[in-house]
């Protein structure tokens, strides 16, 4: 264990710490650029996990993070460190340290760590430099008026240009390239003194310790045994144990059963004060009394004012899910609540589709986050899903005045339409200036309006887009990622919507709407999109004793078709020979069956040509966003 380890793992932690040596800060980069290595580091270091049980990515508790090697959820961990340098050298401090997912999707998670925190470390690869999504994290960390420490990463690999990169973050963050600490998360270079730094340059936290206890609840998880764990942050007061809490938004009041800090396991203790970063547990399992923003404070002589709470996320994109056996509804619902607790960005209602049966529609903050919620439902609470193709929210005006919010293409009403509103997102593309060409051609093909470009250095260009929200949900990241050979970056922000030319396109099947398949698109995509799903549903649906038309029509009027081709059973096998007349008749006669088949027939379309039609080329575009 180093030196300078300041307590040992076997050691139980004091109940009070001072807040002036109290460190709050959290970790923000891009994606892959060693914001999990880093933690890691530091976590060995400070002594807090013994060496035999160090693991890489250590604060990625889910199977997905670790098998993608993307952080998910944001971690906090304790550590204890004393500096070698600076006025508080010597000085034990406890540094409460949260990791932060570096994904555009997962922006909620890492605006709630920066609200409980007093600085961050701004982490960027040495190799890469400044992508879109570190600029995005840097203005929200600026946004909260937070100590930024600036690092480059990465800096033992050959392809590394530290003095480049150093200079280029300096210009952005306005400071002097020489205070950009240089580290290598993976051997451990530099990492001490960046924890002296953190002790040095971040502001301890302030708050009135005499004062009634107030407490912010930044996350909480589920766990099936103790209930519903709360992940809190005092602002002012104290919490104790076996004291009695009320949250402030629903007034509902609990018993502490246990209180304590995360090191990186959880450590119970004798209380929080002012500052400190810990959990509770109460013993609740309903897991809607636990709501991520809520302020905690004593039941009795508690605090009148409750904290600022957290906005809430706009979902981005919408999607229906539901269980591929009807009886799971209960179940699919139960699951939603608990990872709504694990996930607040998470959104969903009832619905029901005649295709598909009860289900949900559900609010997602992209197309990653689409995905991960649903390989979640599948993989901890065992249930099979089907999701409907993602869409956006439209608003749609009628001649009568009357307005429509549109989040289902079922739901997109017929009559005189107006106008149809769609929502629109101000993107920001980094790439190499040899691409600029084909970066522009994929935005214009995409709808898209230039608002400006800037050379950040000689050879990389930030390029600014309006682009509609719905064209971007899908492929647009894959798009983009093959026309920039990999070197590009992508982050977006809603910025309001504009009027658009959109139409309803309807799949039918021998002349019944199948609701599953609608989809809203451009009137200048409408055909394509009608000919892609009617040749693909052709493949898919089994043939019938009759022909099956499949048709995509703009309300009245068809676009495209298709047919699945009748099963015709030989009904002329047992003729040998004879009069042409037999054979004739015969045939008339299947003919007539045929035609009163047709009148009488449903099409039954299969489970697996539900799953095959609605899943999607950019289900795997989720976390290629790298």
């Amino acid at each position: 264990m180093p030196a300078n380890s300041a307590i040992p793992a076997n050691v139980p932690e004091p109940s009070r710490t001072d807040p002036a040596l109290i460190r709050n800060f959290c970790i923000i980069a891009h994606i892959d650029h060693g914001k999990s290595t880093l933690a890691d580091r530091m976590l060995q270091l400070t002594g807090v996990v013994e060496q035999r049980q160090m693991r890489a990515q250590y604060l990625d508790r889910m199977d997905i993070e670790r098998e993608r090697g993307i952080t998910i959820k944001s971690q906090a961990v304790r550590l204890p460190w004393a500096p070698t340098i600076g006025a508080e050298a010597g000085r034990t401090h406890v540094l409460n340290m949260i990791d932060t997912p570096g994904h555009v999707d997962f922006t909620y998670e890492v605006s709630r760590s920066l609200a409980a925190c007093e600085g961050t470390v701004l982490l960027v690869d040495a190799a890469q430099g400044i992508e879109a999504q570190t600029l995005a994290n840097l203005y929200l960390a600026l946004e909260n008026d937070l100590t930024i420490i600036p690092v480059l990463n990465k800096i033992d690999l050959p392809a590394a240009q530290p003095e480049k990169y150093a200079e280029e973050l300096a210009n952005i963050i306005g400071c002097d390239p020489s205070e950009v600490l240089k580290v290598s998360a993976k051997t451990g270079m530099g990492v001490e003194d960046l924890l002296d730094q953190v002790v040095e340059r971040i502001p301890a936290p302030v708050g009135d310790a005499d004062a009634p206890a107030r407490a912010m609840i930044f996350d909480s998880v589920f766990d099936s045994y103790r209930g519903v764990v709360t992940y809190v942050r005092v602002v002012d007061g104290q919490l104790s144990k076996r004291e009695r809490i009320r949250m402030m938004s629903t007034d509902a009041t609990h018993e502490l059963l246990e209180i304590g800090v995360i090191s990186p396991e959880p450590k119970p203790s004798d209380g929080l004060g002012v500052g400190e970063v810990g959990y509770l547990i109460t013993g609740v399992k309903d897991v809607r009394q636990s709501k991520v923003g809520d302020t905690i404070t004593a039941q009795h002589k508690g605090a009148v004012q409750a904290l600022g709470g957290y906005k809430d996320p706009k979902p981005m994109v919408f999607s229906g899910l539901y269980p591929l056996d009807g009886s799971d509804y209960p179940e699919l619902r139960d699951a939603l609540d608990k990872l709504r607790l694990n996930d607040a960005a998470l959104v969903y209602e009832p619905e029901t589709s005649v295709a598909l049966g009860f289900g949900f529609r559900c609010g997602f903050l992209g197309l990653l986050h689409l995905e991960i919620i649903r390989e979640r439902l599948e993989r901890e609470f065992g249930l099979d899903l089907i999701s409907t193709a993602p869409n956006v929210v439209y608003r749609v005006d009628m001649e009568d005045g009357t307005e429509h919010r549109v989040t289902n293409p079922s739901e997109f009403p017929g009559g005189k339409i107006s106008a149809v509103h769609e929502p629109v997102v101000r993107a920001t593309v980094l790439t190499p200036s040899e691409f600029v060409g084909s970066v522009m051609e994929l935005c214009q093909g995409r709808r898209g309006s230039l608002l400006g470009m800037d050379y950040l250095s000689e050879d990389r260009v930030e390029l600014r887009y309006t682009l509609p929200l719905a064209e971007i949900v899908f492929d647009f990241f894959d798009q983009l990622k093959s026309k920039t050979r990999g070197y590009a970056s992508l982050d977006y922000e809603p910025t309001g919507e504009q009027q658009s030319d959109l139409v309803r396109v309807d799949i039918l099947l021998h002349g019944d709407p199948v609701d599953a398949f609608s989809a809203i698109v451009h009137k200048d995509k409408a055909y394509n999109y009608g000919v892609m799903m009617a040749g693909k549903l052709r493949e898919l649906i089994p043939r019938q004793q009759f022909e099956v038309p499949i048709q995509a029509a703009i309300g009245s009027r068809v676009i495209a078709r298709e047919t699945v081709r009748a099963i015709r059973k030989d009904v002329l096998s047992k003729c040998y020979g004879g009069d042409i007349s037999r054979k004739r008749k015969l045939l008339e006669k299947q003919k007539e069956g045929k035609k009163r088949m047709k009148m009488v027939g449903r099409v039954e379309v299969p489970q697996e040509a539900f799953i095959a039609a609605l899943s999607t080329d950019a289900d795997a575009a989720g976390e290629k966003k790298k």
